[in-house]
């Protein structure tokens, strides 16, 4: 099996990390395959923000906690937390950002770091104590945040085996 196929059938979320920074290099590498990812019609009408202090990730998730009254949130607690946000005027803009982040979570797969999709802000990006949080982050008021990536090294060895549900089907 080629080396895409297997990173492709071996990534798993992983919801548990390691005390352990993430290189410069790696978290600049998996910022520059976001920035490959296709996007509708080539716009690239994305901003992609990585967060890299802890107390301010932590900051965002007790803000969420209290949002949707999710007690002791803390989105895993991971060492990095990559914001994908698009302008809200682009008609392509969820799409464009979910594509990104399947290739966040590919490459840091492929880096032996562990990720998983946070999509809680969807929804709530505009309310004013999220809002707040994010122009701390300098993210455009006029982009809207569809889904995020927590990253860090895993915790524990994920499952190698998983049972997807989905049904495949060929028409012949």
């Amino acid at each position: 099996m080629n080396a895409v196929i297997e990173n492709l059938l071996t990534r798993r979320s992983v919801r548990s990390f390691r005390d352990q920074a993430i290189s410069e290099e790696d978290l600049q590498l998996i910022l520059k395959t976001a920035a490959y990812a296709p996007s509708g019609m080539g716009k690239q009408t994305w901003k992609f923000t990585a967060v890299t202090d802890r107390a301010k990730i932590q900051k965002l998730a007790a803000a969420i906690a209290r949002e949707l009254k999710r007690e002791n949130y803390d989105m895993y607690n991971p060492q990095v937390l990559i914001i994908p946000s698009n302008e809200r005027e682009s008609i392509w803009g969820k799409e464009d950002n979910a594509c990104a982040l399947e290739n966040i979570f590919l490459a840091a797969h492929s880096l032996g770091i562990g990720s998983v999709w946070i999509n809680q802000l969807q929804g709530i990006c505009d309310v004013p104590a999220i809002r707040a949080i994010l122009d701390e982050f300098e993210i455009p008021a006029d982009h809207v945040v569809y889904g995020m990536a927590a990253l860090g090294y895993p915790a524990a060895e994920p499952a190698k085996e998983v049972t997807k549900k989905g049904k495949i089907q060929i028409i012949r």
